[in-house]
């Protein structure tokens, strides 16, 4: 009975995690620009790499893969934000504008007010 539930769990964890994945590949391929793109690859990305992570720690019913894991999700949450920050703020840097859709630019609006001071 016990595999049973663990099997069940580590299946829901599994698809959920493909799922979010599935998600971000989409989003990568959709969205209008370099900035949405990043945010979804970002976000659901580091969801679903993570559901997947806990999964094969619960499967495998070893304390030490499991805290392997679960180290790799922390890296993933943990590095995640900065990287998609990092990402973005060169691609303003660059150049690269903003989807017509998008109706606040608050890092021009920053540097407008950084230069006004100067």
């Amino acid at each position: 009975m016990l595999d049973l539930v663990l099997a069940v769990i580590v299946a829901v964890m599994l698809v959920a995690g493909g799922i979010f994945t599935f998600l971000a590949a989409l989003g990568i391929v959709r969205l209008p620009d370099v900035y949405t793109r990043m945010h979804a690859a970002s976000k659901a990305g580091t969801v679903g790499s993570g559901l997947m992570l806990f999964a094969a720690g619960f499967h495998s019913l070893d304390a030490a893969i499991f805290t392997r894991a679960l180290a790799g999700f922390v890296f993933f949450v943990l590095t995640a934000p900065i990287a998609a920050h990092l990402v973005a703020r060169a691609a303003h840097e660059a150049g690269y504008r903003l989807s017509r859709h998008t109706v606040l630019d608050e890092m021009r609006d920053a540097r407008e007010r950084g230069n006004k001071k100067r």
